[in-house]
Protein backbone atom coordinates (compact mmCIF):
# COMPACT_ATOMS: atom_id res chain seq x y z
CA UNK A 1 0.00 0.00 0.00
CA UNK A 2 1.40 3.41 -0.91
CA UNK A 3 1.99 6.18 1.60
CA UNK A 4 -0.67 8.28 -0.14
CA UNK A 5 -3.26 5.56 0.45
CA UNK A 6 -2.74 5.96 4.22
CA UNK A 7 -3.41 9.70 4.19
CA UNK A 8 -6.88 9.86 5.63
CA UNK A 9 -6.42 12.85 7.93
CA UNK A 10 -6.66 16.43 6.76
CA UNK A 11 -4.62 19.20 8.36
CA UNK A 12 -5.85 22.67 7.66
CA UNK A 13 -3.75 25.75 8.46
CA UNK A 14 -4.06 29.45 7.77
CA UNK A 15 -1.02 31.26 6.38
CA UNK A 16 -0.27 34.89 5.73
CA UNK A 17 0.50 35.76 2.10
CA UNK A 18 4.25 36.00 2.84
CA UNK A 19 4.23 32.58 4.49
CA UNK A 20 2.43 31.00 1.56
CA UNK A 21 4.89 32.65 -0.81
CA UNK A 22 7.76 31.10 1.19
CA UNK A 23 6.16 27.64 0.89
CA UNK A 24 5.68 28.14 -2.85
CA UNK A 25 9.28 29.37 -3.25
CA UNK A 26 10.50 26.23 -1.46
CA UNK A 27 8.26 24.07 -3.64
CA UNK A 28 9.56 25.54 -6.89
CA UNK A 29 13.20 25.59 -5.76
CA UNK A 30 13.11 21.86 -5.04
CA UNK A 31 10.72 21.03 -7.90
CA UNK A 32 8.13 19.43 -5.66
CA UNK A 33 4.87 18.43 -7.35
CA UNK A 34 2.46 20.27 -5.03
CA UNK A 35 2.11 22.57 -2.04
CA UNK A 36 1.13 19.54 0.02
CA UNK A 37 4.39 17.80 -0.92
CA UNK A 38 6.31 20.95 -0.01
CA UNK A 39 4.58 21.21 3.37
CA UNK A 40 5.24 17.50 4.09
CA UNK A 41 8.93 17.97 3.22
CA UNK A 42 9.17 21.08 5.39
CA UNK A 43 7.49 19.23 8.27
CA UNK A 44 9.90 16.32 7.87
CA UNK A 45 12.90 18.64 7.92
CA UNK A 46 11.55 20.58 10.88
CA UNK A 47 10.73 17.52 12.93
CA UNK A 48 14.20 16.05 12.44
CA UNK A 49 15.87 19.26 13.59
CA UNK A 50 13.40 20.47 16.22
CA UNK A 51 14.86 21.51 19.56
CA UNK A 52 13.79 19.66 22.66
CA UNK A 53 11.55 21.57 25.01
CA UNK A 54 8.00 22.77 25.02
CA UNK A 55 5.88 25.81 24.50
CA UNK A 56 5.10 27.60 27.73
CA UNK A 57 1.66 27.79 29.31
CA UNK A 58 0.89 31.16 27.69
CA UNK A 59 1.63 30.10 24.11
CA UNK A 60 -0.92 30.77 21.40
CA UNK A 61 -1.00 29.54 17.84
CA UNK A 62 -0.27 33.01 16.50
CA UNK A 63 3.02 33.04 18.45
CA UNK A 64 4.46 30.56 15.96
CA UNK A 65 5.03 32.09 12.54
CA UNK A 66 6.40 30.23 9.55
CA UNK A 67 8.96 32.91 8.77
CA UNK A 68 10.11 33.42 12.35
CA UNK A 69 8.60 36.90 12.53
CA UNK A 70 5.71 36.14 14.85
CA UNK A 71 4.95 38.15 17.96
CA UNK A 72 7.80 36.43 19.77
CA UNK A 73 8.11 32.68 19.87
CA UNK A 74 7.23 31.15 23.19
CA UNK A 75 8.98 27.88 22.40
CA UNK A 76 11.80 27.30 24.85
CA UNK A 77 14.91 25.30 24.04
CA UNK A 78 16.17 22.67 26.47
CA UNK A 79 18.33 25.29 28.20
CA UNK A 80 15.19 27.42 28.86
CA UNK A 81 16.20 30.23 26.55
CA UNK A 82 13.56 31.44 24.16
CA UNK A 83 14.25 30.48 20.56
Amino acid sequence: MSAAANRDERLQIMLEPEELRAVDDFRYKYRLPSRAAAVRELLKRGLTSAPTGAADAHSRSQDFGVLGIANGSRFKDADNTEG
